[in-house]
C-alpha cells in the first residue's frame, strides 16, 4: 500500500498543489495505518483516535476539495473524460462507508477489553482493503481527470 502511495506521488506530484497536499496525506494516513498492529496496548486510545481523525480529514478533502478540483476540470473539456469518471464515485462510496464505519466503532475506544482490541484487529484489514481499494480508485479519477487535460490546464495557468 505504501509503496503504490509513493508510485502516485511520483506520477502526480507537482501537477497541482491540492492533489500534491492530497497525496501527501495519503502518505501519512498509511503510514499510520501500518504502524497500528505494532502499538502497544497502553498506548492504543490515543494511536487510534489519531489514526481516525487522520483518515477523517483525508476522506474530507477527497469528498470536499480534490474530487470537486477534478469535476471541475473535467466539465471544462468535452471529451467524455467526466463521464468516465462518474462511473468511479459510486465505487468509491462504499470504502468511505466503511471508514466512516471503522471511525465511528474505534476512534473514542477507551479502556478496550481483549475483545474490542481483537474485534479492532479484524476490522483494521477489513479497513485496510476498502483502503486499497479506494486509493486504486481515486488514482483512477487522477488518471481520467486530470493528467489527460494537465498539458491544456498548465498551458492556461
Amino acid at each position: 500500500m505504501l509503496e503504490k502511495c509513493q508510485s502516485a506521488h511520483e506520477r502526480w506530484g507537482g501537477v497541482s498543489s491540492i492533489i500534491d497536499h492530497w497525496l501527501d496525506d495519503r502518505q501519512k494516513l498509511i503510514s499510520k495505518f501500518v504502524s497500528l498492529p505494532s502499538v502497544e496496548v497502553r498506548e492504543i486510545e490515543g494511536k487510534i483516535e489519531s489514526f481516525c481523525t487522520t483518515m477523517m480529514d483525508y476522506l474530507s478533502s477527497g469528498h470536499f476539495e480534490v474530487y470537486e478540483q477534478l469535476l471541475h476540470e473535467g466539465s471544462e473539456f468535452n471529451d467524455g473524460s467526466l463521464e468516465e469518471a462518474q462511473k468511479i464515485f459510486p465505487r468509491i462510496q462504499p470504502t468511505t462507508d466503511a471508514a466512516l464505519d471503522f471511525n465511528d466503532n474505534f476512534a473514542s475506544l477507551k479502556n478496550p477489553t481483549v475483545q474490542q482490541i481483537r474485534e479492532f484487529s479484524f476490522q483494521l484489514s477489513t479497513l485496510g482493503e476498502n483502503l486499497e481499494e479506494r486509493f486504486a480508485l481515486e488514482d483512477q479519477l487522477i488518471e481520467i481527470l486530470h493528467t489527460a487535460h494537465r498539458d491544456t490546464v498548465m498551458v492556461g495557468a
